[in-house]
């Protein structure tokens, strides 16, 4: 594994935040991958099922705008979901262009599963770190994602 090396000119000196954010997250699907792989959930759906989980029912709109991913990237988690059983749609009786979002009893039973795993993967992550640390790195993260999204919009 890989440690970060001191710049010689100064702490932030030329290095990128961005590569050690980029290398984080790519381990940490990697580690996400195999804990979740017995449950036929990839790295990239694990977020959509605990976001049903955590708000039923949701239309894949308001699911896209919460978690800030696009449309055809959470079309695909969902049909994956779905497909594996973890997830069922329905139309929304309000406005039939909608689809409500379910867990099945097969994604309800997976949830305890994920957190579990999501758990050994953030705990492994958080060696070396106090508390206060770590607070601080996710309120600089956040500072950093409304500076990005700001930009934007």
């Amino acid at each position: 594994m890989c440690k970060p090396e001191e710049s010689k000119e100064g702490k932030a000196g030329n290095e990128s935040h961005g590569q050690y954010i980029s290398a984080i997250y790519r381990h940490m699907q990697i580690l996400i991958s195999a804990e979740l792989e017995p449950l036929r959930i990839g790295s990239g759906q694990y977020t959509f099922l605990m976001a049903i989980a955590s708000q039923q029912p949701i239309t894949q709109k308001m699911l896209s705008e919460r978690l800030l991913i696009d449309k055809t990237t959470t079309a695909k988690a969902i049909a994956k979901l779905e497909a594996e059983g973890y997830v069922r749609r329905e139309v929304d009786l309000a406005d039939k262009r909608y689809h409500q979002l379910y867990l099945t009893e097969s994604g309800v039973e997976a949830v305890p599963q994920v957190q579990a795993a999501l758990k050994r993967v953030k705990e492994q992550t958080r060696k070396g770190i106090t508390e206060e640390q770590y607070d601080q790195f996710l309120q600089l993260l956040k500072i950093t994602l409304h500076n990005l999204i700001g930009k934007r919009g």
